[in-house]
């Protein structure tokens, strides 16, 4: 398949080869793939993959005891958290700040570091489309191959702008022929020390390129903002962690979900300035100039 039918294949009726989400009364989810000859097996009867082909989404199906399961395509949140994991994913409310404060979009080529499942992965693809390209480093084999194995199910196939070099980020020779002398776009960092990525991000980044990096401890947000502030090709990094409330309505009785996903990580944004130019700092509260407290002398 190409990379064209690759991303059409997310809408339209159900067919062959694509991600079915069967939801039951009680609101639990079963997802599966589906494919020629194949069935899904329950409790409460089976459905068989032919049934369902030919279907809009919001249709329900019937198993071989007439219960109804109503039919979907999983969004990328419900893929995410159902899929198979190695490392802990980055959540859907950290993957959409990566992506939209981060200002990845179309066309745009990236370097990820730190793959894990590969949930970050499939949102830095579908950010870029079909123009962009992604180069994703990851450390250990095994999280290499569970992302592949992840990326290739959520898409139906592996994305042919898509490469995995398996080994440290900061050891990798990224100056291909796609990259060339224009450097890359944006840098993307969800690992244990990406304060020791700084130079090397600098390096392949272009002037306005963005660094983006994803840390769950506040000794990892301080060393890598500490690192951003030394290197002078960097601007002012600016540090955030997003929390997801839901909230319960019934008529008039609106009031916040008892439960919520809180801490989750911390995002940390800086962006590359041109070769040459030492990156302007901001004044930061209870700092001192270099000559506040020092004696002048001529």
């Amino acid at each position: 398949m190409d990379s064209g039918q690759r991303w059409a294949k997310r809408k339209g009726r159900f067919e062959y080869g694509d991600r079915i989400q069967l939801s039951d009364q009680k609101g639990k989810f079963y997802s599966f793939t589906l494919k020629e000859g194949g069935s899904w097996h329950s409790h409460k009867g089976i459905i068989e993959h032919a049934q369902c082909v030919g279907l809009p989404e919001g249709s329900f199906i019937r198993s071989t005891s007439n219960t109804p399961y109503f039919a979907m395509r999983p969004l990328y949140e419900d893929f995410i958290l159902a899929m198979p994991r190695g490392a802990t994913i980055v959540y859907p409310k950290d993957a959409a700040d990566i992506v939209g404060y981060g200002d990845i979009s179309e066309g745009d080529v990236v370097l990820e570091a730190g793959v894990g499942s590969g949930a970050l992965t499939i949102a830095l693809l579908r950010a870029i489309g079909d123009t962009g390209e992604l180069i994703s480093t990851e450390r250990r084999e095994d999280f290499a191959e569970i992302a592949k194995r992840n990326v290739e199910l959520f898409f139906g196939a592996s994305p042919k702008n898509w490469r995995v070099l398996v080994g440290s980020f900061e050891e990798q020779d990224f100056s291909h022929a796609e990259i060339g002398k224009s450097g890359v776009d944006r840098v993307v960092l969800d690992m244990l020390a990406p304060w020791e990525c700084v130079d090397q991000s600098a390096t392949y980044l272009r002037p306005g390129g963005v660094f983006i990096a994803y840390v769950t401890t506040t000794t990892q947000l301080s060393r890598t903002v500490e690192a951003l502030r030394s290197d002078r090709r960097f601007t002012e990094p600016y540090s955030w962690e997003s929390l997801h409330r839901g909230w319960h309505v019934d008529s008039l009785a609106v009031r916040p979900e008892n439960r919520m996903i809180g801490h989750t990580g911390f995002l940390v944004r800086s962006r590359r300035v041109a070769d040459g130019v030492d990156a302007p700092r901001t004044r930061r509260r209870g700092s001192k100039s270099p000559t506040e407290g020092s004696e002048q002398t001529s």
